[in-house]
Order: C-alpha cells, then structure tokens, then sequence
C-alpha cells in the first residue's frame, strides 16, 4: 500500500521521469490511480464521471508512442482530470447541474484537445459547485475535504482540488471567476495557477462569466502546474477572449531563482479582512523569499471596496446571457443557489453592469502600473483557513453581500493578471492554509520561478492527508 500511495502522491514530473525511464508504464500507472479512485473516491466524490476504459485506451496508446521514440512531452502517459464544465466529445458534460444531465457534446473543449495531443491520459470529469458558481444541487454529491471532513473544499473547483490533493490525478484542470482555482487550492493544500486571461482557450468551457472567466492548472507541484500551463496555452481562433502571444514556457526558466525579484506588498491590503493565520503564513513565506534573494516593497494598491461590490452585478449579468435558452425556460431545473443568482442577474439594470465596468476599467488602468515597481505582489490565498463545513449551507439562496470573501482572489479576476496560489502550513484548526503571488500580464513564468524557490526552501507540498 505504501508504494502505491508514494506513486500516486509523485509529481507528474517525476511520474514523466519514471515512464521515460522505464520505471514504469502509462498502463500501470493508469490502471493504480483507477484502483486508487475506487477505494478513496467512494467518501471523497471528486469525480462525477471515471472514464477508465477510455482512459486505458489512451495508457496504452501512450506506452506504444513512448517505447517507438515518440515523446510528445511531460505529460505524455501520465493520467489528469478535468473539471466537468470542459466539453467532452461523446461524454456527458453536466456542470453538476440537472440542466445538463443529458448533455453530450460533439466536440471537445480546446483544453481537451491539447491535453490529448500532449499525450495525457484522462481519467474522468470532476465535481463542482452547479455551472461554477457557490451551491450544489440537491441530491448530487458534495465533495469532502481529504484533510477532513470538517473543513469546507472551497468552490468552485471542489473536485479539483479534492482530487488534486488526494492523489486521485497528477493534475487537473480548474476554472477561475471570483476564486475558483484559488479557494479549493488553498482549502485542500495545492498548488493553483490561474493565468492571464485569454492566456488558455475558453473554447467549449460552459461559461459563468465571460470577462472574468479563466482557466488553468492545479497541481501538487510548481513544476507540474508550469508543464501543464505550457501544453495548454496558447492562441485559438475560436475564442474571441484568446490572446496571440508568446506560449509562456514556464518550465524552461522555472530554476532561474528569485534572486533580486521585487515583491509588492500593500499592508493595508493583505491586514483587512484576513485571518490571523492566513497572515501569519504570508509572513513566513516572505521570510522565505527574503532568503533567497528577493526584496519586499511597500505599495498600496487602488481602492477595492466597490469594486468588490461590482463582482456580483457582473458575473450575475454574464451568466444570465449564458443561460438564456434555459433560463427561465427551464428554471425549475436549477439548484437553489444557482437559480436564485440567475433571477437575481436578471434583475439588474443596464446601467448597473455599465457602472460596474466602469469602476473596473478605472481599477485595472491604476493597478497595471504597480508592476513598473515590483516584479510580483504577495497576499493570502484566500481570506481564511477553510471554514467548517457544517457551516455552510450548501443549497442556500445566493446573497450578494459576500465581498470580504472576494478580498484576495476576485480583483485579480477583473485585472486578468496571473496569480499562483501555494500550500503555506496549516491554521491551529489543522486545516491547510495558501498565500498568493500575483503577477504582471503574462508574466505565469515568473510566477512559477517564485513558488518553485518557495517550494525548495518549505515541506508543505510533501504533506499528505491523512486519508486511510
């Protein structure tokens, strides 16, 4: 058992360095984590859909390219997940949502494609709040925390972060719009790498909102979410959102070190509506960079209060054009929480969301520039240690007072700027605690060098749950 659970718990670098070794096989790696999802996932429910006989197919298709010389990269042969809002040709995609209990798509999300044309294997879609937003459905699965049931997994890539973090996959994917890579990365203790906006195709990803949504990587590892970045960005034609730049090659400069790197630090910031621990995490990991070479800065960044108040009057209007042919057709059909967002989207004026853009056009124009001063800015993961999980009401009807919650993570949503959120120790309660790096547009690759010199100086990536 002890092997098993040391395989599944490698990083997916280390898992591309055995294949290629000979140490193993797609095939055998594969068939363990399948072995490992039927075991742990029965109380865990990370996965809504475990794609093993096609996920087999791929091991097996992956082994024979691997022992003909063909090496399509990190990924090739090594199994991942992905979130269950990636369109899937000829699987059923559903958002965890009985709106989309039958839905099978006839083509796969671009994300899909380049995970596939990376050589991964995929073992199946994971669980998420309903269409990404905070509630779930009555009667669906709600993930639990691998560090114990008692603490909440974040939203809304909950079984991204829960699979991530149980070693039920190397690596998933996550979506981010107000938090959602970086809540459940922080709650469950991985690594998440939301990038740039358009910086990773939204092509056949259910939107929650349009402007705001981001998709990326979450991992165990730095140096995995860096190789799974740069297999799946890069420019596409069918998403209006998408970026022509420069593919990131995090992976090539991620050694570089931080040496001279200038970290932002706005104190009024990072001390408004953060827990004690998350703080006391945050100075800590500043110590460790100070250690290696890098610098702190005062800033002070551009006012947030009514920009967090705008993050709701967005993402409400946005998803309500999303829905449109299901909602209010089909409103009955929604879970509580999904619903009541949807009718309260519906009830915002044009010049509510016209006023919001506004403010956040005002926000990102003054906050661009800070990145003349410094490199990258730190703060918390998120604004606490996961809250108890019997304290939340899962099907509750959505309120739209929840800005102190946003503090850290929705701002950099309405940028578009890269953030890396990193595993930072545990609170008193024992529940896992993260702290964030934000970077200048398109800067991902400076981010990973800064959490992999993190990573080497600190033991947190090393802890396992306590599952068995």
């Amino acid at each position: 058992m002890k092997e098993q659970d040391d395989l599944a718990y490698a990083s997916l670098v280390e898992v591309a360095a055995m294949l290629r070794r000979r140490q193993t096989s797609p095939v055998e790696v594969t068939r363990a984590l399948l072995a490992r999802i039927e075991r742990l996932d029965g109380h865990l429910h990370a996965y809504l859909a475990v794609l093993a006989d096609s996920a087999l197919e791929q091991a097996r298709a992956a082994e024979r390219e691997l022992a003909a010389g063909v090496d399509r990269g990190p990924l090739h042969g090594v199994p991942l997940a992905v979130k269950d809002l990636c369109f899937t040709r000829g699987v059923r995609t559903t958002c965890a949502s009985r709106v989309l209990r039958d839905f099978v798509p006839d083509h796969d999300a671009t994300v899909v494609e380049r995970l596939a044309a990376a050589g991964a294997v995929l073992l199946g879609k994971l669980n998420l709040t309903e269409f990404a937003m905070s509630g779930y459905v009555p009667g669906l699965p709600v993930p639990s925390n691998p560090w114990g049931a008692a603490f909440d997994t974040g939203g809304s890539s909950s079984g991204s972060g829960v699979a991530t973090a149980a070693g039920l996959c190397f690596a998933s994917l996550g979506t981010d719009t107000g938090g959602s890579i970086r809540f459940p990365s922080a709650f469950c203790g991985i690594v998440g790498l939301k990038p740039t906006f358009g910086r990773v195709s939204l092509q056949g990803v259910f939107p929650l909102g349009m402007t705001l949504d981001h998709i990326g990587p979450m991992t165990r590892r730095v140096a995995d979410a860096a190789a799974v970045l740069d297999a799946i960005a890069g420019y596409d034609a069918r998403d209006p959102m998408s970026l022509d730049a420069p593919p990131p090659r995090c992976s090539a400069t991620i050694d570089d070190g931080v040496r001279g790197l200038r970290i932002g630090i706005d104190e009024r910031y990072v001390r408004t509506d953060a827990h004690p621990d998350v703080l006391r995490a945050l100075d800590v990991a500043l110590d460790v960079w100070r250690a290696a070479g890098a610098e702190t800065v005062a800033v002070s960044l551009p006012p947030l209060e009514a920009l967090l108040e705008d993050w709701p009057v967005v993402c409400a209007a946005e998803a309500v054009v999303a829905h449109a042919s299901t909602f209010p057709a089909r409103a009955a059909e929604y879970g509580p929480t999904f619903r009541s967002f949807l009718e309260y989207g519906a009830g915002l004026r044009a010049s509510d969301y016209a006023a919001a853009q506004v403010r956040r056009t005002a926000f990102v124009r003054r906050l661009q520039p800070l990145f003349e001063q410094v490199d990258v800015l730190a703060c918390p993961g998120a604004f606490g240690p996961p809250p108890p999980a019997d304290a939340l009401d899962h099907y509750g009807l959505f309120s739209p007072l929840i800005a102190p919650f946003l503090r850290f993570t929705a701002p950099f949503d309405f940028s578009g700027n890269p953030t890396l959120s990193l595993p930072a120790g545990f609170a008193t309660s024992g529940a896992p605690l993260g702290v964030q790096l934000v970077g200048p547009l398109l800067g991902e690759a400076l981010l990973c060098r800064a959490g992999e010199a993190y990573e080497r100086a600190t033991e947190w990536h090393r802890r396992r749950p306590p599952l068995e």
